[in-house]
This record gives structure tokens, C-alpha cells and sequence, in this order.
């Protein structure tokens, strides 16, 4: 699954520790949940970072939810739960790994 390199352009704050956004690990980098979507430094300016594709995380028996004990983060249309260093999101019966 790949990230394609999609520009901010009209991102004018910095985010960073203590900006008031989520903090998300991801991989090598850090993105920050803001306005439905991630931001992420990318030489000098934001990226939106946002999977390509359709990635289901099989075997993920854990129903997430309110109260489920993970952070939850708006994302579009939906909710993911930060779990372990991913991202979950309900889909079609199963959890998609973001």
C-alpha cells in the first residue's frame, strides 16, 4: 500500500508538539489529525497523507467504539481508532487498516 505525495497548499499552520491536533504515528513520521484528514512534514510544506488502496487488517477481533479504549480521530466520513500504531476503520463487516 502506498502514500501517494499529495500537497497541503493551502495549509498555513504549523503543526507540532502541543499544536492542539492528534498525533499519529506513522511508519517513519508523525501526522497530525486535522479537519478530517492528516497532515504531514514533507520538505518545507504539508502533505495530505492518505493510504492508497484497500487494506483489511485480518484478524483484528477487537470491536472498536465508544469507550473502547483507544483514541478515536474523525477521518472523512468516519472514525478511525488509533490501535497499536495503525489506524482502524470499520468497513464492510471487517477493520480496515489505514
Amino acid at each position: 500500500m502506498s502514500t501517494p505525495h499529495q500537497e497541503h497548499v493551502s495549509h498555513a499552520h504549523a503543526h507540532g508538539p502541543g499544536c492542539g491536533h492528534t498525533e499519529v504515528r506513522h511508519g517513519d513520521h508523525v501526522d497530525y489529525a486535522h479537519d478530517g484528514h492528516l497532515h504531514r512534514d514533507h520538505g518545507g510544506h504539508w502533505d495530505g497523507c492518505e493510504p492508497a488502496g484497500h487494506l483489511s487488517h485480518a484478524g483484528h477481533d477487537h470491536r472498536h467504539g465508544q469507550d473502547c479504549g483507544h483514541e478515536s480521530v474523525r477521518h472523512g466520513d468516519h472514525v478511525d481508532y488509533l490501535h497499536d500504531g495503525h489506524r482502524h476503520a470499520a468497513h464492510d463487516g471487517h477493520w480496515d487498516d489505514h
